[in-house]
């Protein structure tokens, strides 16, 4: 991995990035590009494509965009592999982005997520509101 510090960024948090172009998790997305990369597991791309498919999000974006999203991001985050299993979270649905935060040595996990912020900090990871982390990073 790069010494630029890595995010891991919740699910709904990169929805809205992607819907919400003026929104304040998109400017955390990109303050977060801007600064370091990153960082995306398979069990987190697993989900995000499964989101992503909803059929409630047509009317907000095109299939296309959403692919082109999710590629991007792709083409933008490291993967890393989650080597170290993490059952920490009162929500066991979201354990996986501490596996992420954990295994790719985040600095931030940046998510609106209670179950998550309720954890902050995490293993000297901060869990941050996207509002917070504009205003910290």
């Amino acid at each position: 991995m790069t010494n630029k510090p890595g995010f891991v960024f919740d699910t709904n948090t990169l929805i809205s990035a992607l819907l919400f172009r003026d929104s304040i998790p998109r400017k955390a997305f990109d303050r977060a590009l801007e600064k370091g990369k990153i960082l995306i597991s398979l069990n987190v791309v697993a989900e995000l494509n499964e989101v992503l498919a909803r059929e409630k999000f047509n009317k907000y974006v095109s299939e296309q965009e959403r692919v082109e999203f999710l590629i991007a991001l792709l083409q933008e985050a490291i993967f890393i592999e989650v080597v170290e299993v993490v059952t920490e979270c009162r929500d066991p649905h979201d354990d996986k982005f501490l596996e992420l935060a954990v295994n790719g040595n985040a600095e931030y996990i940046i998510s609106g997520d209670r179950d998550l912020l309720s954890l902050h900090p995490f293993r000297e990871i901060a869990i941050v509101t996207p509002r917070d982390f504009l205003e910290t990073a």
